[in-house]
């Protein structure tokens, strides 16, 4: 016969325990991408049908350039994290594994070749 407390049973089926973590993580980006898109849109729609040479300055600039590497990567990771909570609630198993790699991978994949678009823009 097992002596079990209802404790002892209930470790390791529930919660992980990084649902807060992960929640203050969400808004912490969510809010920061609040206040950088508007500014990045204004500064991206202001380039739209510009020639190349007045795009390239434009964000050749210090400003437009860092703004725009913040929100790639700030973006991916947002969008890493809410993708991956998504998985986690859907699926099981090995599928899980693979999609939680995918979208990791395609997240960081996207961020860098954006960074790299706009290193070879501002050289």
């Amino acid at each position: 016969m097992r002596y079990l407390t209802d404790r002892k049973r209930a470790v390791g089926k529930g919660a992980s325990g990084t649902g807060t973590e992960h929640h203050w993580a969400m808004t912490v980006s969510s809010v920061g991408l609040a206040f950088m898109v508007p500014v990045w849109l204004y500064i991206f729609g202001n380039a739209l049908g510009q020639s190349q040479e007045q795009v390239v300055a434009t964000f050749g600039h210090p400003f437009p350039a860092i703004l725009t590497a913040l929100i790639l990567v700030v973006g991916m990771r947002h969008f890493i994290g809410g993708a991956t909570i998504m998985i986690e609630d859907y699926l099981r198993g090995s599928a899980k594994k693979a999609a939680i790699i995918g979208v990791t991978s395609l997240g960081w994949i996207l961020a860098a070749t954006g960074l790299f678009a706009l290193a070879r823009m501002a050289l």
